[in-house]
């Protein structure tokens, strides 16, 4: 009886949602993702035309500063930043191509093929307008896409998956209308 006990309270431990040691503070909780591009522009394209993120003031790093934080081998970076939002609380997607390198891209074909950062969730207010927009890019909705998400996980609203430039996984939820 007692084994039984302690093991229901185990499982029932193991239940519980994990939460930090100590409380903490964010004095930003929107988190910024930074995206290295084969053809920077290309892809500018794809996630402010395509998208509609707006593109804001970017910015370059040294190439001294880049080796100390760990980011780059010697290499400066130029990044553009595009913005959902305004403010400080806005999303910002940086985009870089970096000179003299050919990196090589990730196995995208789906989300389960390698580990890491998958996929991009972006909520837009029209699924059928931000189709319209894609195509005249030349973008088309994977699969089935859109489809109807069920009732109890975002009534009324579709997901629509597709890739930008680089091949990378880009969730548009939206309503159709």
């Amino acid at each position: 009886m007692i084994r039984v006990s302690f093991c229901c309270a185990l499982l029932a431990s193991a239940a519980l949602p994990c939460r930090a040691a100590e409380p903490v503070t964010f004095p930003r909780t929107t988190i910024d993702l930074g995206t290295v591009c084969s053809d920077v522009e290309q892809s500018v394209r794809f996630y402010t035309e395509g998208i509609g993120f707006r593109e804001a003031k970017g910015f370059e790093v040294a190439a001294d500063l880049a080796t100390a934080a760990g980011l780059t081998d010697g290499k400066p970076l130029a990044v553009r930043v595009l913005v959902l939002g305004d403010g400080d609380t806005a999303t910002k997607l940086k985009l870089m191509q970096i000179k003299g390198t050919s990196p090589r891209p990730g196995d995208n074909d789906f989300i389960h093929s390698h580990t890491g950062f998958r996929y991009l969730t972006i909520v837009v207010d029209d699924t059928d307008a931000a189709l319209a927009r894609l195509a005249k890019l030349g973008v088309k909705p994977l699969a089935k896409s859109p489809v109807a998400l069920p009732d109890s996980l975002a009534p009324g609203m579709h997901l629509t998956c597709v890739r930008d430039p680089d091949g990378n996984l880009v969730e548009l939820i939206a309503p159709r209308k």
